[in-house]
């Protein structure tokens, strides 16, 4: 049982408002051949490497430090907990009162980062509460291997490098 064309008291049938089929491969072709004939937009990365904008924070994390050498990281795990990928790993431990690690009680026995899971959206660096962890420009990240991919404290503790002076990035 089919049903009737809808009518509208404006324009009649809705059968006689749709276009014809000619016209949307027309409008097709069209679109293919403004693409086809346009000049190309094309970058020379690694050649040339373009600054990103200071306040862009797109690339690896950094666990920073106090000015005095103390780690900011107290080991309260809300990183991993706001990790929406579940790429972060953190084990808390109790601070030696001799030999302090970090000033408060606790410290971060094991940290780690899986960038083969991280999405790079930013929520752990918003729920760090000491703001040890941030987002910096670096973001030439290339692994050779999936154990590579697996960042440790002692990595994420060292500043990046700049933009292009890896010797592996200038291969290209």
């Amino acid at each position: 049982m089919s049903e009737a064309p809808r009518e509208t008291p404006e324009t009649g049938p809705a059968e006689e408002r749709r276009s014809p089929a000619w016209w949307a491969i027309a409008k097709g072709m069209g679109t293919v051949f403004k693409q086809t004939f346009r000049a190309d937009n094309t970058e020379r990365y690694p050649k040339e490497i373009v600054e990103v904008p200071e306040r862009s924070h797109i690339g690896r994390h950094l666990l920073n430090r106090h000015d005095d050498g103390l780690e900011k990281c107290i080991g309260c795990e809300l990183c991993a907990y706001a990790c929406p990928a579940d790429a972060i790993w953190v084990v808390g431990e109790d601070n030696d009162p001799e030999a302090p690690v970090s000033p408060g009680e606790r410290h971060a026995k094991d940290y780690q980062i899986n960038y083969l899971r991280c999405i790079m959206c930013g929520l752990c660096v918003e729920a760090c509460p000491t703001r040890a962890l941030t987002l910096t420009n670096y973001y030439e990240l290339a692994f050779t291997s999936r154990e590579d991919a697996i960042w440790t404290k002692e990595r994420l503790l060292e500043p990046p490098p700049p933009l292009g002076t890896d010797p592996i990035d200038r291969e290209g």
